[in-house]
């Protein structure tokens, strides 16, 4: 048997190339979307090694390795290091993440980075709606239509917010935007074109990764240490390739709660201008000013975007944020912006800037920030031992698993505890591999005590370690 036949015998999967017409690679992909949508590969389903399929198909392992890497950008695949290339599940920009909570019945969900449950929320919302209802002119305010910017009144109101918590801003550098993920995905479609790079920490917020698949952008990962993008390795990627946009969440990354010092963020800011990179900041995770450091549109006010959103101080169901921008960028992102949606609604605008900005919020903060003190401390005690890395006003910490344990199996675990995590896959940039480690969510159980068990749950299966045949895979 010749090595065609050989390779064709051991390949699970054996596209049909007789009639294909045009460049091969195209016609791979194609027949890969097909068969997707035929059901032929299913979700999850592992396609044949390159220099395996090559073979079979009597082809180069360039034309393979192209054809791949566009079904990846088309989001029909993904490639993971030590995986290979494996079939996309059905209605998933980013596998294993949901945004509403898995968790079944009795079990303690650590697994979503929200607000912490309190009936104030429900409380403050049902008074902020009268107070609104008898305020002149809002309703007349709210049947109109607003600029693409938002409402200017309700822009000044957040700008004096944002300004006494230390960010300053000016209403006119403002765009609201129907929550974070909606400037993330506004500035992306409105600043880079389709099959440009955006560059990111290696592990990053997974909204941010769906949103450049969903755009044709060539997404690609930097090097992280445990302050997050390391300056030596953006600088080789920009020479690498053409860069047009960073985004970094240098408070505390999403999942690894990396902080970055001013010193990190000022030799960013240099590479930024000798590479002429655009900075996308992402604030959602909102911090006490004490705590914070110096925003990019500070450092880099010419080439800095930055997002803040409502979803972790008030409540997610608002959909209400803002993207700051430099003027020369706000043409731009208003006509995107009005392509999308026309503008923000205003009722909404109006029940969270009088919810935020008129001190109604304040003990609803104040407090969450008191509990997230607590459970902070909670999660030190009974994790003891084991290497975390957490931000004081983090909704979550990023746990390094002690050998033998792999991240999968720890997950699988933890559920037949009661215990529901997501592994780190979604949060994997592009093919970067994903780490042996796992964030923990401390803000869903309503109660701390809930928290607690959660945690010791963690712990009891931390100290067993996994069963042999696991450790030995």
């Amino acid at each position: 048997m010749d090595i065609q036949h050989k390779a064709q015998a051991r390949c699970s999967w054996l596209p049909q190339l007789e009639h294909a017409e045009g460049a091969l690679y195209k016609a791979l992909v194609d027949q890969i979307a097909a068969d997707i949508a035929a059901g032929v590969l299913a979700p999850g389903e592992r396609l044949p090694p390159q220099r395996l399929l090559a073979d079979a198909l009597q082809v180069t392992v360039g034309t393979i390795t192209r054809a791949y890497r566009e079904a990846e950008r088309r989001g029909l695949v993904e490639a993971r290091v030590g995986s290979g290339t494996r079939v996309r599940g059905h209605h998933s920009e980013t596998p294993g993440f949901h945004h509403l909570s898995r968790a079944g019945d009795g079990s303690v969900d650590l697994s979503l980075s929200i607000p912490i449950p309190h009936p104030l929320r429900s409380e403050q919302l049902a008074a902020v709606l009268e107070r609104v209802s008898r305020q002149v002119g809002a309703t007349e305010c709210a049947l109109n239509y607003q600029s693409e910017q938002g409402s200017l009144q309700q822009r000044d109101r957040l700008a004096a917010w944002l300004s006494s918590q230390g960010l300053e801003v000016a209403a006119e550098e403002l765009l609201v935007t129907v929550g974070g993920q909606h400037a993330d995905f506004l500035a992306l479609q409105s600043l880079i074109r389709p099959g440009e790079a955006v560059a990111s920490d290696a592990l990053t917020y997974p909204g941010m990764i769906a949103a450049a698949r969903q755009l044709g952008l060539r997404h690609l990962p930097v090097a992280m240490d445990r302050e997050g993008m390391r300056p030596d390795a953006l600088e080789r990627l920009c020479q690498q390739q053409r860069i047009r946009l960073l985004y970094l969440m240098p408070e505390h990354n999403n999942p690894t709660a990396a902080h970055m010092s001013e010193a990190r963020r000022e030799a960013i800011v240099r590479l930024a201008r000798r590479y002429d990179l655009l900075i996308l900041e992402d604030g959602v995770q909102y911090v006490r000013p004490e705590l914070r450091g110096t925003p990019f549109f500070r450092l880099a006010p010419e080439r800095s975007l930055y997002i803040f959103s409502v979803s972790k101080i008030l409540a997610g169901g608002l959909r209400y944020g803002v993207l700051r921008a430099p003027a020369n960028l706000m043409p731009q992102l208003s006509t995107g912006l009005r392509a999308q949606c026309w503008a923000m609604p205003a009722l909404m605008g109006a029940v969270t800037c009088e919810w935020l900005c008129s001190g109604i919020a304040a003990p609803l903060i104040d407090w969450q920030w008191q509990e997230l003190e607590a459970r902070h401390q909670l999660l030190r005690q009974v994790l003891a031992g084991y290497e975390l890395q957490a931000h004081a006003c983090g909704f979550h910490a990023w746990l390094h698993l002690p050998e033998p344990w792999r991240a999968q199996e720890f997950v699988q675990r933890a559920a037949q505890r009661g215990v529901t995590l997501i592994s780190p896959e979604p949060f994997c940039v592009g093919s970067q591999p994903a780490p042996q480690a796992i964030r923990i969510c401390i803000t869903p159980p309503a109660q701390r005590e809930a928290l607690q068990i959660g945690l010791e749950r963690l712990a009891e299966l931390l100290a067993e370690g996994p069963p042999l045949s696991a450790a030995l895979v």
